[in-house]
C-alpha cells in the first residue's frame, strides 16, 4: 500500500514561511505587555506631569503612567470599542491580504510584523483594562511629545518600515511604466 503524503509538512512549510511575521509580532507583544506590567506595578496610574514620575534624563525623558482612551495623540478618546473593532478589522485584513502586500518577503514580514505585534498589544489593553497604558514621556524644549508605548513604536516603525519597502522596491510592472 502506497504511503500517503501527509498534509502537515505543507502546513508547516506555510507556517514557517511567515516566521518573521510572528518573531517580530510575538516579540513588539511580550515587551509591550511586560513593559506595562512593569509600569502598573511600579506607579500608579495617573503619574503624568506630576508627582509620581520618574525623571530618567532630566527635562527630556520621563516614565509616567498613563491611561489612553483613544489612539494617538488621544485621537477618538472614549471610543475604545470601535478603536478594538478597528484594530481586529486591521488584522483579520492583514491575514486576508497577506498575499497582496507581499508578505511572503522578508523585509514586509518584518514591517507587518512590528505593526501585528503593536496593534495586538493595544488591542488587549483595550479589551483588559478599557485603555492603553502609555509610559513613555518625551519633551523637546517647549514641545512635549504624547506619552506612548512599545506597541505604538512597533506601529509606527512598521507602517514607516513597508512605506519605505514599498517605496524602494521595483516591481516586475514598475520598469515599464
Amino acid at each position: 500500500m502506497p504511503s500517503e503524503a501527509s498534509p502537515k509538512p505543507a502546513r508547516i512549510r506555510r507556517i514557517l514561511a511567515y516566521r518573521r511575521l510572528y518573531i517580530c509580532a510575538l516579540a513588539v507583544f511580550v515587551l509591550d505587555q511586560l513593559s506595562k506590567a512593569w509600569i502598573a506595578r511600579l506607579m500608579p496610574l495617573g503619574t503624568y506631569g506630576g508627582p509620581g514620575r520618574i525623571e530618567v534624563i532630566p527635562k527630556f525623558f520621563n516614565l509616567v503612567h498613563v491611561g489612553n482612551t483613544g489612539a494617538a495623540w488621544s485621537i477618538l478618546t472614549g471610543r475604545g470599542t470601535l478603536l478594538s473593532l478597528l484594530a481586529v478589522a486591521a488584522l483579520v485584513a492583514i491575514y486576508l491580504l497577506r498575499h497582496t502586500i507581499g508578505l511572503r518577503r522578508p523585509a514586509p514580514q518584518i514591517a507587518f510584523g512590528l505593526l501585528c505585534g503593536g496593534i495586538a498589544g493595544n488591542l488587549v489593553d483595550r479589551l483588559a483594562r478599557g485603555h492603553v497604558v502609555d509610559f513613555l514621556d518625551f519633551h523637546f524644549g517647549n514641545y512635549t511629545y504624547p506619552a506612548f508605548n512599545i506597541a505604538d513604536s512597533g506601529i509606527c516603525v512598521g507602517v514607516a518600515l513597508y512605506v519605505l519597502i514599498t517605496f524602494f522596491t521595483r516591481t516586475p510592472d514598475s520598469s515599464s511604466r
